[in-house]
């Protein structure tokens, strides 16, 4: 793969690779010209979803400027809005519409989840706490009861 694409650019061709969610190979692919890559999120038409989390989000972080679109195996609205809220710049779609009961609804569904995730990676989305941590004080609401220290 790398060598054909390298080949490719070489020539001239704008090569948009559809690949592993490897780092190593990704890193190869743009070390041989590719300015956009393609990684699945599990292997195409199965519908799975993000199967590797992990690799995806090392992508995002490690080639910042790179545009990344998730590229198969996905089967769920959800599972689009989740590639977007890691910060994916797109997804290209196909089975997932094609074989729903009701293509243009689901296209539709698709559209809104993209939109929505973007919107939510852009806004900043929290980090993960294995603790508890409650984002309203407490002290000094009418529901806490404090004890008045009367000297």
């Amino acid at each position: 793969m790398v060598d054909a694409a390298r080949e490719l650019t070489q020539k001239g061709f704008q090569v948009l690779p559809y690949c592993t969610d490897d780092l190593v190979l990704c890193q190869k692919l743009i070390d041989v010209g590719c300015e956009v890559i393609m990684p699945w999120g599990s292997p195409i038409g199965t519908g799975q979803g993000l199967l590797n989390k992990y690799n995806l989000r090392t992508l995002r972080e490690r080639l910042p400027n790179i545009p990344l679109i998730v590229d198969a195996g996905l089967g769920a609205p959800s599972q689009a809005c989740e590639a977007m809220e890691m910060g994916f710049d797109g997804v290209l779609l196909n089975t997932a519409v094609a074989k729903a009961q009701q293509p243009a609804l689901m296209a539709s569904a698709f559209s809104e989840a993209i939109t929505a995730g973007r919107k939510a990676f852009q806004a900043g989305v929290m980090l993960k706490r294995q603790t508890a941590s409650p984002s309203t004080p407490t002290i000094g609401q009418p529901f806490w009861h404090q004890s008045v220290n009367k000297t």
